[in-house]
């Protein structure tokens, strides 16, 4: 961990829970004067005083890493490389400086972002006559789920209640079960129809779930597990909901019907049991699916929920993206800088995925940074309603730090150090010389154009050399 990353850290962390510096210091045993050397990284932490400090927290060791700030700085530095906001560079040191030591403020930041953003695609979100701050519900909602880690503790024990309700949820008995609950204890019989373009109908007059005949059997569960979770544990949902204190009617919705999307899951996958699974498989989410009737999604998106405190699985990022590489779902337990309004890089396996597809890609990718990640991504198909309808395709892909490379199956083989692909958050935010995938140059940076000269790469571009290149 690096030390600069670990004192501001550590300063977050304490004014966020409202200790002093005596106060933390008493409880770690050590003096004011040495964390407040901590909290200005001019002491190294040992490993002990690191343990100490991620009980006294609550978080576990990988919250100190850093992670949080870096998610941050992706972000800001993001705003500060818009071609329309961005008149000199910002140094990546005060990115990193408002980051960790200004959170609050780097946020306000990032918000007044967001309205911009949202009043440039929608000239009608300039005015909102509530006077309420503009943010598009999509994003307002995502951002919900990866403030929480997308992980609920109250959504867990509710999913727990119904599976128990179930008789257990057996893997493979999915559907069955699921049926055998609704009708038994809500008075609602399971019936597959042409349903024309819907996948879930309630007849309440009928006591009727009516679901569409085109859905896979692993949606259907899932469809089931959704009706379940709307029946048993809408209290549940309508609790975290409100923490969520969300602008809009749409957001609030939006929030609502993932968390009940995410009781639904869990129902599927109980959590101790898929753990154990997922460990036991080596995270070869192919044979996770199969293993619990589901599909290649539904246990990706699960395992990136596997987040408890005393039972935390392998930290994941999780994306999903279409062929023209719009995210459709975002979250990260990994740390993984997503970027929002720029696409992402083109060498990334997420984009190299659609060529094959049906068949898990692997590559170890490696940020300017340093930091690295394994990632692997398959492509999903939807079926199609109707003829000549094309099928919704996307690549969702996942991924870990390398450190956690060795615990999944897609690591066997694999020479990690000499596999690495480097790739970056964005064209406009990385600085690699050379790249022929590039689609931008780098702002800030001059570009080289010899006429007398054709190079492979489409940019050429001078190294950063800090101020004297804010013209460029």
């Amino acid at each position: 961990m690096a030390r600069l990353q670990i004192g501001r850290t550590v300063r977050r962390l304490r004014s966020e829970r409202g200790f002093s510096q005596q106060a933390l210091a008493h409880r770690l045993g050590i003096s004011a004067s040495y964390l407040n050397l901590i909290e200005h990284d001019q002491r190294v932490v040992s490993s002990s005083l690191l343990i100490k400090l991620a009980a006294v927290f609550d978080v576990d060791l990988a919250a100190l890493s850093g992670a949080e700030e870096r998610r941050l700085e992706v972000r800001l530095r993001e705003v500060f490389t818009d071609p329309l906001l961005a008149t000199a560079p910002v140094p990546e040191d005060e990115i990193a400086v408002l980051a960790a030591s200004a959170p609050t403020a780097a946020s306000l930041v990032l918000g007044l972002y967001e309205r911009f953003q949202a009043a440039r695609d929608d000239a009608s979100g300039m005015t909102l006559p509530s006077g309420g701050r503009v943010l598009l519900p999509y994003e307002e909602a995502r951002d919900f789920f990866e403030n929480h880690a997308n992980h609920f503790p109250l959504l867990e024990t509710a999913a727990e209640n119904i599976v128990a309700g179930c008789g257990g949820g057996l893997p493979g008995r999915n559907g069955y079960l699921l049926a055998e609950r609704l009708r038994g204890a809500h008075d609602l019989s399971v019936t597959i129809e042409p349903l024309d373009g819907v996948l879930r109908r309630v007849d309440n007059d009928a006591r009727r779930l009516a679901l569409a005949e085109s859905l896979p059997p692993a949606s259907r569960a899932f469809q089931m597990a959704f009706q379940l979770a709307l029946q048993e544990a809408d209290e549940a949902a309508s609790t975290v909901l409100r923490d969520a204190a969300a602008s809009t009617s749409e957001a609030a919705n939006l929030i609502h019907v993932g968390l009940l999307n995410y009781v639904a899951g869990a129902i599927l996958m109980p959590y101790e049991p898929y753990l154990e699974t997922v460990r036991a498989l080596r995270h070869d989410m192919e044979a996770v699916a199969a293993r619990f009737g589901v599909s290649f999604e539904q246990a990706c998106h699960r395992l990136s929920t596997l987040q408890r405190p005393t039972r935390r699985a392998v930290p994941f990022f999780f994306v999903r993206v279409d062929p023209a590489g719009n995210v459709s779902k975002r979250f990260s337990a990994a740390g993984f800088p997503f970027v929002r309004y720029s696409g992402s890089c083109p060498r990334w396996v997420v984009h190299g995925a659609f060529s094959q597809p049906g068949t898990v890609q692997v590559q170890v990718a490696e940020l300017p940074s340093g930091a690295a990640y394994l990632c692997f991504a398959r492509t999903v198909t939807r079926p199609a309603v109707k003829w000549g309808e094309p099928r919704p395709v996307h690549v969702v892909a996942m991924g870990c730090n390398i450190a956690n490379a060795r615990e999944l199956a897609y690591a066997d083989g694999l020479d990690l150090e000499g596999a690495k692909v480097g790739i970056g958050p964005s064209c406009r935010q990385c600085q690699r010389q050379g790249c022929r995938s590039r689609a931008f140059p780098p702002l800030h940076h001059r570009l080289v154009v010899d006429p007398q000269t054709s190079v492979a790469t489409p940019y050429r571009f001078e190294a950063h050399r800090g101020k004297d290149n804010a013209g460029a």
